[in-house]
């Protein structure tokens, strides 16, 4: 009990009796008012943090705790959790039968006809791609993740300008943080050459987008509809020349002719509705195709996406993988594969298929190095065959299966192309273009040092522990 006094002084503040007891001294004069000790209980509610530093600490190791502990929670919510059960077919990647599933799996239908051309670095691509804009007629699609000032930008942005002048209706798509390092100078040339230039997911940089873990990875170039690029390139100098030093990355590219085009632009379309309502639509984006065979590679382009394809990319590499007979081969920037797929090529090595994967021995993040190491263990002993690229940096994203399947596209083998971000891919059944691939992962190979059960095992404790730590993360890398 407060007692009548406590009671009465209670009552006019509206405090608990229990809070008065703290404040109310034994020697307090009777006459105290209530407002007194109002304003006392203000004053404790706003007492200074203790002074000393261990007690300091204690607060900041807290609120450290629980800003990782919301991050995490936010980071695990939207990451890929929807496949988790070991994926088994009967149908290997060379039979009719596979085509005819995973088709309508990924929504998009395997077509005749088209003509692919794997395209191996700067010196190879940039001049195809810019011919291409130079020789547009109609329309000029373009979607990246990373656009940087410099060289090859002004470039591009000289090409797609004089396109735009000329009453080519040119439309790019950048994401948000993938092309804060290009100028605003060099934007707005584009911009005011008639080039319209829109942010994925929002028209306007006032609108917040929601869900900022959320990126448009994808990389696509389509012109007049009729001809199309994807691959993991983006629109920076680091990737001009011919991977001849640690300066300039080595990188895969493909062009393609044919009815897969349509699909590529599709998934351009479906982005691009995605940020502004002005759809995309008619003869000058989708040519009626004219029957003509040019070139005999049958091929599918998905797009994957939380937003649209959820885990599309995961479930074609799962497919691949459990219809590999012979051999697997990736070559992969970012191999941070979770546990199914861990599991999904442990069991292609008990049914005697050999796996071979380049990882990158130059990468531009420390990190996720540790964190792909933190994967290699269980494939190691299983017997896949592990080499680092040297000369350098390794930022191809390329799989070859069974010297028939091979996808391309702007995928890596991680959780966050796999769930957490937009990418595109284009599946490829054909064998000439299967032995062009095998020719380039093998010239990559004789450039990459080889990476033993042993030397893994037995690299010191402090690598081995960054590796389990920077391992936690790999649902973000």
């Amino acid at each position: 009990m407060c007692g009548t006094a406590g009671a009465s002084i209670g009552q006019e503040t509206g405090l608990p009796c229990r809070a008065l007891r703290v404040f109310l001294r034994r020697d307090a004069e009777p006459t105290m008012r209530p407002l007194d000790l109002l304003k006392r209980y203000q004053a404790w509610l706003h007492r200074p943090a203790p002074g000393s530093k261990a007690a300091r600490r204690r607060v900041w190791i807290l609120s450290i705790i629980a800003v990782i502990a919301v991050l995490a929670f936010f980071f695990w919510f939207t990451s890929a959790r929807v496949l988790t059960d070991r994926v088994e077919i009967a149908v290997a990647v060379g039979d009719d039968a596979f085509a005819d599933s995973l088709g309508p799996l990924l929504g998009a239908e395997f077509s005749g006809g088209n003509r692919v051309q794997l395209l191996v670095n700067g010196d190879e691509f940039f001049p195809e791609m810019l011919k291409a804009i130079r020789e547009a007629r109609e329309t000029i699609t373009l979607e990246t993740y990373i656009w940087s000032s410099g060289k090859i930008s002004d470039q591009f942005i000289e090409a797609l300008s004089e396109r735009a002048r000329a009453g080519v209706k040119v439309h790019v798509l950048g994401d948000g943080m993938g092309t804060r390092p290009l100028k605003r100078e060099d934007r707005q040339r584009m911009i005011d050459a008639g080039v319209q230039w829109l942010v994925y997911g929002r028209e306007h940089w006032y609108e917040i987008k929601p869900n900022i873990n959320h990126r448009t990875h994808r990389k696509l170039l389509v012109v007049d509809g009729r001809v199309g690029f994807t691959g993991g390139m983006c629109i920076d100098d680091r990737w001009a020349g011919n991977a001849e030093s640690v300066k300039v990355w080595r990188e895969t590219q493909v062009r393609v002719e044919g009815p897969v085009v349509r699909q590529m632009q599709a998934t351009f379309v479906a982005n691009w509705l995605e940020t502004t309502p002005q759809l995309l639509f008619g003869p000058e984006y989708f040519p009626k195709e004219d029957g003509l065979l040019l070139g005999g590679a049958f091929v599918q382009c998905y797009k994957s996406g939380p937003n649209e394809a959820q885990e599309n990319a995961r479930l074609s590499y799962l497919v691949a993988i459990a219809g590999a007979r012979k051999v697997i081969q990736i070559a992969n920037a970012y191999f941070v594969p979770d546990g199914l797929m861990v599991e999904m090529l442990v069991a292609a090595r008990q049914r005697g298929v050999r796996v071979q994967i380049i990882v990158p021995g130059i990468n531009d993040s420390r990190f996720g190095r540790a964190a792909s190491r933190s994967r290699w263990g269980k494939l190691l002993a299983a017997g896949a065959e592990f080499y680092a690229y040297q000369p350098a940096m390794f930022h191809s994203k390329v799989m070859m299966v069974d010297d028939v399947f091979t996808t391309i596209g702007s995928t890596n083998f991680d959780n966050r192309s796999f769930g957490i971000n937009d990418e595109v891919n284009i599946n490829v059944l054909d064998t000439s273009l299967a032995r062009r691939s095998r020719l380039i992962f093998e010239h990559d190979l004789s450039r990459s040092t080889p990476i033993t059960l042993a030397e893994f095992e037995n690299r010191p404790f402090y690598i081995k522990l960054t590796d389990w730590f920077c391992g936690l993360f790999r649902s973000q890398i």
